[in-house]
């Protein structure tokens, strides 16, 4: 059956123009071909990537087994590992994801914002006065800390110091568009030592697992080391049957929980101090809903502002960290938007394209907060975090994050941007980030009786 029409460029100059120019390149096949065209990328399946919000409502809310993930998340599976959420399919998926979502949802997620709230503040007493520094970094270096503690429960101690370092250099490994290219072309991922790229890759891997394997060792061996961190509950989780985790199991989810939550929302929170600072009414907004809730708010009284909500989700729209959701390959014949896809067919829901229609969002270039507060949009209108049963597992959590951060830094520091220089996103591994960071300069303290600081 013949797929949508798309590019006719070679595939390999698709393959670099989605490696450079993620965002310019849907632009230019939306407007050509519509919200549903063919993607042929060198090395890969056609992808049929779609943006209309009917046909991503038939793909998230078809049977699962219509569908595998894991499967089309192959280049994943090198850095995540085998037993990731992200490589699995059918009944080994649904088991894998039960056994993870107790943590990252309702009461239990609240449960973190103290600590989220008391690392931004840690973190941020480090900026100086009139320096410059890199908002992305400094994200990283708050995310980090989150994970660390929240997701591993590690906030001092040996086991904590020797981890984070690697921790951050692995993220690191591809943060640039030549750099990600080891994730796209197979033939680059050789173990040539120690000095070439995927040998770097694989030993600061090795170096986590070991790690990793260490502290799940001693939870196991002590259970009074077990503490209210996700590695603690899932440690004492088990299935239907009563199986708890393996060791290797826990371990790859682990990886996939840090590089997932830490990098992309590092990079959510470097793009919102961007809008908030290149756009003063959005800032004078922003400051005033936050100054009405008082002295000490509680955390998540402040997770509740509608302005703060919207002007996160408009951070997500505007440029989402991850450019399309997890592909699809079609198990059976399937109908979307009236189309028939045979078995084996790649689908691939655009979160950009989504988000940029002009059917939505009006003027989707602009950043617009208020647009959050006047329209209530769908779960296949606006999709950040995926949908269906691939919906990151931890976006409540990371929307909090998000929330509270920004809410502790703009109540406390007076910033603004280090120059007017345009920003563009830059493909730093799977995701989308500022290309030069966002550099800001901390001018200095707000008025204390101001400060979210959590006693």
């Amino acid at each position: 059956m013949k797929l949508p029409d798309g590019p006719k460029i070679p595939t390999l100059l698709q393959l670099i123009k989605w490696l450079g120019e993620p965002f310019e390149f849907l632009d230019d096949c939306a407007k050509r071909y519509g919200d549903i065209f063919t993607m042929r990328l060198f090395g890969f399946q056609p992808m049929v990537v779609i943006s209309n919000p009917q046909g991503i409502q038939e793909i998230f809310s078809a049977d699962p087994n219509s569908f595998d993930v894991g499967r089309a998340n192959e280049i994943l599976r090198p850095f995540f590992g085998d037993n990731s959420l992200l490589s699995l399919d059918g009944d080994r998926h649904k088991r894998e994801r039960k056994l993870l979502m107790p943590p990252f949802h309702g009461e239990k997620v609240k449960s973190y914002a103290n600590s989220i709230c008391q690392i931004a503040q840690k973190v941020a007493t480090q900026w100086q006065v009139n320096k410059p520094f890199i908002a992305r970094n400094a994200m990283q270096d708050i995310t980090l800390e989150i994970i660390l503690q929240v997701v591993f429960g590690l906030s001092e101690g040996d086991r904590y110091q020797q981890i984070k370092p690697p921790l951050a250099e692995w993220l690191d490994t591809t943060a640039s568009p030549l750099r990600a290219s080891v994730i796209f072309f197979k033939f680059l991922q050789k173990d040539l030592g120690a000095w070439s790229p995927w040998g770097q890759i694989v030993r600061l891997k090795q170096k986590i697992y070991d790690l990793l394997s260490a502290e799940i060792e001693d939870r196991r061996a002590n259970p009074q080391l077990r503490s209210n961190d996700i590695l603690s509950l899932m440690l004492s989780a088990t299935d239907e049957d009563g199986q708890p985790m393996t060791d290797n199991q826990l371990r790859d989810e682990m990886l996939t929980l840090l590089a997932a939550g830490h990098e992309t929302t590092a990079t959510a929170l470097a793009w919102a101090f961007y809008w908030i600072h290149k756009l003063p009414e959005v800032k004078e907004k922003l400051l005033q809903e936050i100054d009405s809730l008082g002295e000490n708010p509680d955390p998540i009284e402040i997770s509740r502002s509608p302005y703060l909500t919207a002007v996160c989700q408009e951070t997500l729209r505007i440029y989402p960290v991850l450019p399309i959701a997890f592909a699809r390959i079609t198990n059976s014949t399937i109908e979307v938007m009236g189309r028939q896809f045979e078995a084996e067919t790649t689908l691939v829901p655009s979160i950009y394209s989504t988000h940029h229609r002009e059917d939505l969002y009006p003027n989707p270039k602009q950043f617009l907060p208020e647009r959050f507060l006047e329209r209530k949009y769908s779960s296949y209108e606006f999709i950040p975090f995926g949908g269906g049963n691939r919906l990151c597992i931890g976006y409540a959590l990371a929307m909090l994050e998000m929330k509270l951060v920004l809410a502790n830094i703009l109540s406390s520091y007076q910033l603004e941007l280090a120059n007017d220089r345009p920003i563009k996103p830059k493909r730093r591994g799977g995701t989308l980030s500022p290309s030069n960071g966002v550099p800001l300069v901390m001018k200095g303290k707000r008025a204390a009786k101001k400060a979210l600081v959590i006693n």
